[in-house]
């Protein structure tokens, strides 16, 4: 009987168990799993709240349609009938700027224009700024090499687009400075398209049109019913083969003779492979005394602070808004990068009375206490939307550490992580530290480990 352990039970994790234990039972492969969770539940960032007549997220809301590998496992569980896209409204979202929301220009790719009609209309930007825009049209390919995302989107767009436009998207989706993300590592979709179309634009509307049959239902997010959750409380009753122990930190490794030995205060146990689905400095501190050589890149990961701050309001006396949300731009004295209407972007989130507001909060700013939080929400969404009442109710969420930072060179780090780990057979690194920050992203990390494991098992004797 072989035996796996898999020390981390967030997303990736899960999904890692949820695909050994698939697998075995395919290849009818004698397999043990064991999952060690330092909390007493699964799932990490990923928590769905009901309180009272209120659903909402501690972490993500939602995943987009086009990476596929969330929605594979969702299908697989028997969710699909769960599935639900955005509600209809436009303009979808809108970008505070100037003391005002400015609507998003229609047909982004990723956080990119893709078509120069909208851009010109949209009051983001001012004429110079578009014209600086339009200067894609003409100007060459830049390097092949790395580099800053800001400086790639300003080097092909301009400084306002990437002010009032790219940043603030971006910082939504990876917290932090966005200005310093590697663009290979956290784009590289985009420096393909400027080295296949040299325009940037034009790339693409081309890649757009071909992505078009992905927005099922006309909407580019999804989400469960009965939230994202739920997907991890099925996959972990789906299994036969796993052991989920939750309250059972791994404090120390060792390998003799072929075996992986895990210790904690529940005690000491060998296994014939190991996955550390772990952030990336908690994975260095159990490796390094093992392998300096995997553990050094692995510390150089750095973390950003993230937190979500939920207000329920009532919508009488509330001031009007439009969308499914507003992103703040730089320069606005705000402190949250932007607040999501739950209750108009998703069905059954709240009573038809009420508002489902949330904010997220990354960086600097998410080291603020709970009050604090609290605090700068309320200031910022009133900036934006004037005077407010007083909440109904408010829920916190703060996440230390808690949102990998790709910033450039992040490719050559995980290439040597990936070199070290080569080196010890049966070891498995994953997670939203190397390969993506998205619920997909790690969904396929855990797979295409089992899978590997899967393979490698049979042949150790």
């Amino acid at each position: 009987m072989k035996k796996v352990a898999v020390v981390g039970g967030g997303m990736a994790g899960v999904a890692a168990a949820y695909y050994l234990d698939r697998g075995a039972a395919r290849e009818g492969l004698p397999l043990e799993i064991a999952v060690f969770e330092s909390d007493r539940r699964l799932g990490g960032k990923v928590r769905s709240v009901e309180a009272g007549p209120y659903r909402l997220e501690a972490g993500p809301d939602a995943v987009v349609r086009y990476k596929p590998w969330f929605l594979d496992l969702v299908r697989e569980l028997g969710l699909e009938g769960e599935v639900v896209g955005t509600r209809p409204a436009k303009p979808a979202a809108l970008i505070f700027k100037g003391g005002r929301g400015h609507p998003l220009p229609e047909g982004l790719n990723v956080v990119i224009p893709s078509r120069f009609g909208p851009l010109v209309r949209t009051s983001l930007l001012s004429p110079l700024g578009k014209l600086r825009a339009a200067l894609d049209l003409f100007l060459p390919r830049g390097p092949e090499g790395d580099e800053p995302f800001g400086a790639f989107v300003q080097r092909r767009l301009g400084r306002e687009v990437w002010d009032n436009l790219a940043a603030p998207l971006t910082g939504g989706i990876y917290g932090g400075d966005p200005y310093e993300l590697s663009t290979l590592a956290a784009f590289p979709m985009l420096k393909e398209l400027e080295r296949r179309h040299r325009s940037l634009v034009l790339g693409s509307l081309l890649a757009m049109r071909r992505r078009r049959g992905n927005r099922e239902g006309g909407s580019l997010f999804a989400s469960l019913r009965s939230g994202l959750g739920r997907v991890v409380e099925a996959a972990a009753s789906a299994t036969e083969r796993v052991d989920w122990r939750l309250g059972a930190p791994v404090e120390r490794l060792d390998y003799d003779s072929g075996r992986w030995h895990l210790f904690g205060p529940w005690g000491a146990e060998g296994f014939d492979a190991l996955v550390l689905a772990l952030p990336a400095r908690a994975a260095a501190g159990l490796l390094a005394p093992l392998d300096a050589d995997i553990a050094a890149p692995l510390t150089e990961i750095p973390y950003g602070d993230t937190a979500t701050v939920t207000m329920a309001f009532a919508r009488d006396g509330f001031p009007e808004v439009t969308g499914h949300g507003v992103l703040i731009a730089a320069g606005e004295g705000a402190r949250a990068r932007g607040f999501t209407w739950l209750s108009q972007k998703w069905a059954g989130r709240a009573p038809e009375a009420r508002l489902l507001v949330r904010a997220y909060f990354s960086g600097t700013a998410a080291e603020l206490d709970e009050a604090g939080l609290l605090d700068a929400a309320r200031a910022d969404l009133e900036r934006i939307l004037g005077p407010l009442p007083e909440p109904e109710g408010h829920w916190v969420y703060r996440w230390r550490a808690g949102m990998p930072q790709y910033t450039v060179g992040h490719l050559e780090r995980v290439r040597r992580i990936e070199a070290a780990r080569a080196r010890w057979p049966g070891l498995e690194l994953i997670g939203a530290a190397y390969r993506g920050v998205g619920l997909p992203e790690v969904v396929r990390d855990g797979r295409d480990a089992a899978a590997r494991l899967l393979e490698l098992l049979p042949l150790n004797p």
